[in-house]
């Protein structure tokens, strides 16, 4: 196996973990989740809809065939939730030391670096999706 693909997949297995284990919370409607989108004004749906799209983007990031999708997704997710702790929440919110920040900068930088890496596969969807 080339190095690239066991970089890729541990990239994409990262993101994935901690994509899908913060689901948890957002679905059982933990007293922090629940807290934290209040803060955001969007509790109930902002979790709940949140949750839907992190289940799909860990999902979609370990299917070879959907890689390129996943990481977008991702990217566009860890961006939303980068921006809410710089300008809403804060570095550290309820206590955390910033964890949830921190984890959503590494699902970022893996999203980012497999998107990177799969480019060519993204290209192939665009053109696709052109014609």
């Amino acid at each position: 196996m080339k190095l690239i693909t066991i970089i890729s997949w541990l990239l994409r297995i990262v993101a994935a973990v901690i994509l899908l284990q913060t689901l948890f919370f957002k679905f059982t409607a933990h007293p922090e989740s629940v807290t934290l989108f209040t803060k955001l004004g969007v509790e109930p749906w902002g979790r709940l809809g949140t949750g839907v799209i992190e289940l799909v983007a860990g999902i979609l990031i370990l299917i070879p065939a959907t890689v390129f999708i996943g990481s977008f997704l991702g990217i566009g997710l860890m961006l939303g939730a980068i921006a809410s702790h710089i300008f809403v929440l804060g570095i550290e919110s309820a206590g955390d030391g910033g964890q949830l920040f921190l984890y959503a900068n590494i699902v970022l930088i893996c999203c980012v670096a497999v998107s990177l890496i799969h480019r060519k596969e993204g290209i192939t969807l665009l053109n696709r999706l052109k014609k």
